[in-house]
C-alpha cells in the first residue's frame, strides 16, 4: 500500500515509538528517520564538548554517520541527551531534518519535537508513552541483550533524569503537540502497539485524503 503523507510521531525514551516508526514506514512505504540518532550521533563525536564545538559536529552530521552501532548504547542514549539541551545543536540539525520530512513522498520521523518543530503540518502526529518503570524494564531487557551490565534501577534512573532533562530544555523541549494522538503503550506489547498506531494513522489518512482538493 502506497501512502503520500508525513507521520511525525514523538515521546519519551523507550515508549516504543522507534519500533512504532519503523513498522509504520514499512507499512505505508515510506522512508523513515529516528531523528534522535542525529544526537546520539554528535554526542558521541563531540564528547564533553561546549556548544560551538558539538554544532560544529552537527553541521557537518550526514546518513551515514547513522550507520554505527555505538548509537545504540546506554552511554550514546545518555549523552544525546545532553547535547540535546544545546540550542545551536539543534539549530544545526533543523535543516537536515526539515529536508527529510519534505520529501514528495512523505515520510516517518521520530522524536521530541517533530509534531512541535520539525513537521508541525505533519498528516498524521502521534505522542507514544508509557510509564516510567515500565520503558526501563524495556530499556533493560535491550541493553541486557546487548551485552550491556546494568542494573533495572540504575535504567530507571537514567530514564526519569533524560525526561526531566529532555522536558525541561529551553529549546524545544519534549511536549506533545495540541494535535498529536496519544498512545500510551504501558500495557500494551510490540504488536498491539504497532496495530493502534496504525489504525491512528488510517483514521487521519482518511481524513486527509477526503479533505484533499479535487
Amino acid at each position: 500500500m502506497q501512502a503520500a503523507m508525513l507521520i511525525a510521531i514523538d515521546g519519551p525514551a523507550a515508549s516504543g515509538k522507534g519500533t512504532i516508526a519503523s513498522r509504520l514506514a514499512d507499512a505505508f512505504h515510506l522512508p523513515y528517520l529516528d531523528t534522535g540518532l542525529l544526537y546520539r550521533a554528535v554526542g558521541l563525536r563531540a564528547g564533553a564538548a561546549p556548544e560551538d564545538a558539538a554544532a560544529a559536529v552537527a553541521r557537518r552530521l550526514d546518513a551515514a554517520d547513522l550507520a554505527d552501532p555505538a548509537l545504540h548504547t546506554r552511554a550514546a542514549g545518555e549523552i544525546a541527551s545532553r547535547v540535546a539541551v544545546y540550542p545551536g545543536v539543534r539549530a544545526a540539525l533543523l535543516d537536515f531534518q526539515r529536508r527529510f520530512a519534505a520529501q514528495p513522498g512523505g515520510a516517518v520521523l521520530d522524536g521530541r519535537d517533530i509534531g512541535t518543530v520539525i513537521a508541525p503540518d505533519a498528516d498524521a502526529k502521534l505522542f507514544v508513552t508509557a510509564r516510567p518503570e515500565v520503558r526501563a524494564e524495556r530499556r533493560w531487557k535491550q541493553l541486557a541483550g546487548q551485552g550491556e551490565a546494568v542494573s533495572l534501577d540504575e535504567v530507571l534512573a537514567d530514564i526519569r533524569r533524560r525526561d526531566a532533562r529532555d522536558s525541561g530544555r529551553a529549546s524545544a523541549p519534549l511536549v506533545r503537540a495540541a494535535d498529536a494522538v496519544l498512545l500510551d503503550t504501558s500495557q500494551m506489547d510490540i504488536s498491539q502497539s504497532v496495530e493502534a498506531a496504525r489504525r491512528i494513522v488510517e483514521a487521519a489518512r482518511g481524513r486527509w485524503e477526503t479533505s484533499r482538493p479535487g
